[in-house]
This record gives structure tokens, sequence and C-alpha cells, in this order.
């Protein structure tokens, strides 16, 4: 790991095209069970009235609006809601959101997306929890069952022809923890330089792009002598897009630095290629022991078109210098791209 002389040379594309749903995909996801007819879907949120900006505890714009809507839509949104939130939760049992309100129904006018986040509550305790409304977008589709796959975590998701249903990572954002959390002296820094050299990993093995800061969260366990820090996406629009290598290294984000230097001050160059061997062996043993519905997984990624041609020849060759492996110049999709890095990874620990 280092750090780079030049960041303004990592600039990401802006706006990426929603790439749709194909038959081959959303076959995989019924079979999967990640398929399933919702009450409400994105476009019926799309409806709303207007909408009232949301600022932060210090005032600060925080790129969400509160949507309104009119009243003779307002009880049917709600409803439809609160029984995709126990879809999410408990399987579709209806009799456990007698108790569940709608709080809030939130729009970010940020990022490809453009989702919807919703607040629920809990009327007996106050207690509340969040989920996502976006649109299906097949490379976020991918992205997501990477993760589910590949990462230490599990994703729970479900798609509906256009309308894709997220529930909320809980975590503190990767930028926030730099500025009030980074410093604390209760915490092991060196677990947190460990952790993200394991995420940096992570997310280079797979292809998953744009981990700025913002697009993470530091999953805070205390342990029975020290915390625990895990750090998870939250943003899964920039799965195998982009033509640039380093795009799928965190470590070349400016946003990024501080844990950079933080990494670079308190592990050695040895440390850190022993947290990247040991990541690589967890992702290799994940692929084998979920080799069929990985392979199955890949198979139709391979045959989707995720990315424009360009920029797949040229991460083809920025990978194929990395690795110093010419099987990267042969492939003609990111489907391929991601088959061929989990290939080299086994190949390493077989």
């Amino acid at each position: 790991m280092k750090k780079p002389n030049n960041f303004s040379q990592q600039l990401i594309t802006k706006k990426k095209k929603i790439y749709p749903v194909n038959a081959e995909l959303r076959q995989y996801l019924a079979e999967n069970r990640r398929e399933i007819a919702l009450p409400v879907t994105y476009s019926d949120l799309r409806h709303f009235n207007g909408s009232i900006p949301i600022r932060d505890k210090k005032g600060n714009d925080t790129l969400w609006e509160a949507a309104l809507y009119s009243q003779n839509e307002l009880s049917h949104i709600h409803e439809g809601l609160k029984q995709i939130y126990s879809i999410l939760k408990s399987g579709g049992d209806s009799s456990v959101h007698t108790h569940l309100s709608v709080e809030r129904i939130d729009y970010c006018t940020f990022g490809n997306s453009n989702p919807f986040r919703i607040k629920i509550v809990n009327d007996f305790n106050d207690n509340y929890d969040y989920f996502y409304i976006k649109q299906a977008d097949s490379s976020r589709i991918y992205g997501l069952e990477l993760e589910h796959i590949l990462s230490p975590a599990r994703i729970n998701y479900f798609v509906d022809d256009r309308t894709l249903v997220e529930e909320h990572i809980a975590g503190i954002p990767g930028d926030q923890f730099m500025r009030s959390y980074l410093q604390n002296p209760e915490f092991n820094k060196v677990r947190i330089a460990k952790e993200f050299v394991k995420f940096n990993e992570r997310c280079f093995v797979r292809l998953l792009g744009d981990m700025r800061s913002y697009n993470y969260v530091f999953d805070i366990t205390p342990d029975f002598e020290e915390v625990q820090f895990r750090i998870r996406p939250i943003d899964f629009d920039q799965q195998s897009y982009e033509g640039r290598k380093n795009l799928y290294l965190p470590q070349f984000f400016k946003e990024n630095v501080e844990l950079v230097e933080l990494t670079l001050e308190l592990l050695t160059p040895e440390t850190i290629r022993q947290y990247q061997k040991e990541e690589r062996t967890l992702i290799a043993r994940r692929n084998i022991s979920s080799h069929f519905r990985l392979n199955q997984l890949i198979t139709v990624m391979d045959r989707d078109t995720i990315s424009p041609p360009e920029k797949v020849q040229q991460l083809a060759k920025e990978l194929a210098t990395h690795y110093k492996n010419d099987l990267f110049l042969q492939c003609q999709s990111m489907g391929q791209l991601v088959k061929t890095s989990l290939v080299v990874l086994t190949k390493e620990f077989a």
C-alpha cells in the first residue's frame, strides 16, 4: 500500500448509466429468492408533490429531502412501505407491522440512483430503522450479490421489475468516522489500519469501485478486551464499471488519505502483506464454499453489459500488468474480469 502522489488522476465518472435487469439476471434472482412482488415501487414514490431539505444537527445540508405526498396517496404508500419492511425483516408476516409507522420518506438528490430512504418507527418503544428503495440497476445488483457471497457480511435485498429494496447497513460513515472517531484514545489504531488494508483488498479482488469515505461505514463491535472494526460498503453503483484499476482500490481516493497515512505510519510493509494475504485467503475460501452460486452469478454477469467496451479493455490491460498475467487480456466483459480475478486468487491457495 502506498500514498498516491496525485489524487486528481483518480476522478471517477460522475454519472453512470442505469443498466436494466436482463432476463438471465432476473431468473437468477428468482431462483435465489431475491425476486418478489412489492406493494410499492420506486415509480410510486416519485409522485411526491414537494419536499423539505433535511439538515444535520449543525445545520448543514445532508443532500436528502423529506418527500411530501397528497393525503389520498399517503395511506396506501405508508401501508405498502410497512409491508415491505415486514418482507425484509420477517418474511412478509403482516402481523408484525401493525405497531409500526412510517415517520419519514427521504429522497436523495445526489448520486446515480436518487434513492428513497424510509424511516420506520416502532410505536411501542420509539425504536426506529431504515431501508432504501432504489432503481433496479444490474451492476448494483451484481455488487450486492458479490458482497453477500464473498464478504464477511450478508446483504438483505429484493427486486421487483425496476424497483430495488435494500436493508439499511448500520455503521458510522467513513468521513464522519475520520472526523469524530479516528483520534478516540480508546480505539486501537492498529486495528483500524488492519481493517482498512483488508477492506482495500476485498474491494480490489471483486472489483468494487468508488469506495470514497462516504460510500462505506465503520461497524464497531466491543470485544472483551478491545473494540473490533469492520468496514462495509454501502454503495454498489460502481461494481465493475470503471476502466482504471486504481478506482477499485480505496487507498487511491483523496477522501481516504487519513486512513492511508495511518496505515503507512503504523504498519510495516511485511505486516501489510500479511493482512492482504489473510484477506485473500478468506475470500478464496468463501469462493470455494459458495462455488455453485458464485459460478451461477458470474455466468450471468459474463454475458451482461454493465460497462462500455473501452472501459473493459482498459481494465483488462491494467489488471494484466498488475498481476503479470495475460489471462486478463482475453476477457471481453466485466464478468469475465471478475471471474479471472477470482481464478487467479483461488490458484494462489490451491
